[in-house]
Parts: structure tokens; sequence; C-alpha cells
């Protein structure tokens, strides 16, 4: 499974589907923690509270971007795309099914949003070199100034949410192991 990043031994990643399978939900919006199984524990109780500040941190986060996304004129899931196009991993080709995976959402729903942007001018669809039938995805001029606004906003906010972010994280994974934060 591609993830958005591993801090701390957590790992954060957009849900497929919404059924308990040894995942700590954190969001019911968009994101959810997945605690590797072989580190989960198998008693104690959890640490609620640590839980909620990170949930509410996330949720800080994301209402934020949301708000940024819709100020340019763009849906949040639009921006999420365009970053997603711009930022995929070395030798990741930006097709359809790729950023369906990215993004963690149906292909047709992918599709739907490549249409929106398109139309706007924000994207362009090109053909494979190699694979006439091959669609990839690019990002206009316009898209890539949209994109650096928002994403230069975001870095910013981060910067700014960031301190509070990581304590939360370093709650819920040190209370998992039996530490608080003031413990480290």
């Amino acid at each position: 499974m591609c993830g958005l990043g591993i801090l701390n031994g957590v790992e954060a990643m957009w849900p497929v589907n919404l059924r308990f399978c040894g995942t700590l939900f954190v969001s019911c919006y968009d994101i959810y923690i997945r605690m590797h199984s072989s580190k989960q524990p198998k008693t104690g109780v959890p640490d609620y509270r640590a839980m909620a500040e990170l949930r509410y941190q996330i949720r800080r986060f994301l209402r934020f971007s949301e708000e940024a996304s819709r100020k340019e004129g763009l849906e949040p899931h639009q921006y999420q795309l365009m970053l997603a196009v711009k930022g995929l991993p070395e030798g990741v080709r930006p097709r359809i099914s790729e950023l369906a995976e990215r993004l963690q959402i149906k292909h047709h729903s992918t599709v739907e949003l490549v249409n929106r942007l398109e139309t706007r001018g924000y994207l362009r669809r090109q053909r494979g070199d190699g694979d006439k039938r091959e669609v990839l995805l690019e990002l206009t001029t316009k898209g890539e100034e949209v994109l650096r606004g928002l994403a230069l906003h975001h870095r910013d906010e981060l910067h700014l949410l960031g301190p509070a972010f990581i304590a939360a994280i370093k709650a819920v994974v040190g209370s998992k192991e039996g530490k608080t934060p003031k413990n480290d």
C-alpha cells in the first residue's frame, strides 16, 4: 500500500474502506492512522486523550486545507490531485490509476476530478510515448501557478501547526509504548 509517509512508526494513509482491520481511525473524514500490526498492543487501555488530540490536530490542518483550496476556487480533492501529480515519487507515471491510489478514491472519481481540472485549464492529458493507449497527466502553467501558491500557503500553516501535530503523534506513539511525551 502507498502511504503518505511514516513518522515515528505511524503510517498516514487515505482510507480505502472503513472496515476495522487493526486500524486506529483518527478522522471520520479523510485520514486514518494504520499502526503496524506487529507493534499493536494486545492489552492495555488506549490513551483516548492523546488519540483525540491527534485527531483534532489532523482535522485542524484538513479544515485549513479545505478552506485554502476553496478560496482559490478549487475543491479540496482537486488541490490534492494537483499536488499528487506534481509530487509523485520518482519513477511513478502520472496515470489515473496511480492518482486514484494516492488519493485513495475510486478510478471513476479520479477521472471526474481530472475532467474538471482539465476543463478549467489546470491539467492536461497526453498520450504515452511507447504505448499510445497510456494517458499521462500533466499540470499546465496555470495549474503550476495555483498549486505553487497553495503549497506555499500549506507549508506556512504546517510551520505553525507542526509542533502541536508532532507532539500529538508522539503522545499516541509514546502511550502505545507505555511512555508519555514527558518521559522522552
